[in-house]
């Protein structure tokens, strides 16, 4: 378990099965995500996400998103994790839309982002986001990614983004010398 400031990343299981499939058949969704709605029932669902849960494979770490208060409102991950170039690429969905605009997902992709450099020796790490998504670019670039690259796949335009380890400790630097700027103002000068 990961915390956050406004959540808990958590692992994946069996009860987070309902929201993921009421998420991946949603068409709004699917399209953020560059897919297609899934069109199984959700028996046939139950089964192969009970089956991928099982097999968790190490180039990948999937969470599910909750609030402090316990509410399943998404997932996110890494994955395609190469050891010898040292990268690794991050996905996320907030799928309940009541949490859309509210700082939930900088928060996700902050804890994240801390999670992989404080933990493993990830040195880059990457997405892919819809040219069209303003909303998760601007997330994104909140958290320190920056566009690098313009991507044509499969009828979609996507922007590519990363953020470095240096880039990362660079920010947490400035972070930590302004929190401790606020914990400790200089002392009122009097005048006499």
């Amino acid at each position: 378990m990961i915390s956050g400031r406004k959540v808990i990343l958590r692992e994946k299981s069996t009860v987070d099965a309902w929201n993921d499939y009421a998420w991946e058949t949603d068409p709004e969704l699917s399209h953020l995500d560059a897919v297609s709605p899934i069109t199984i029932t959700f028996s046939q669902y139950l089964a192969e996400y009970a089956e991928e849960l099982s097999y968790c494979p190490p180039s990948s770490r999937r969470f599910a998103i909750d609030t402090l208060d316990s509410k399943h409102i998404g997932n996110c991950s890494y994955y395609n994790v190469s050891e010898s170039r040292g990268e690794a690429e991050l996905g996320i969905m907030i799928g309940n839309r009541n949490y859309w605009d509210k700082g939930y997902g900088t928060d996700v992709v902050t804890t994240l982002v801390n999670h992989i450099f404080r933990e493993t020796n990830i040195k880059r790490i990457y997405l892919k986001t819809l040219q069209s998504n303003s909303r998760a670019q601007k997330c994104f670039q909140k958290c320190g990614f920056t566009p690098y690259r313009h991507w044509d796949k499969d009828g979609f335009s996507f922007m590519l983004m990363e953020i470095h380890r240096n880039q990362w400790r660079e920010e947490e630097a400035v972070k930590t010398a302004g929190s401790k700027e606020e914990n400790n103002p200089p002392p009122l000068k009097t005048t006499g």
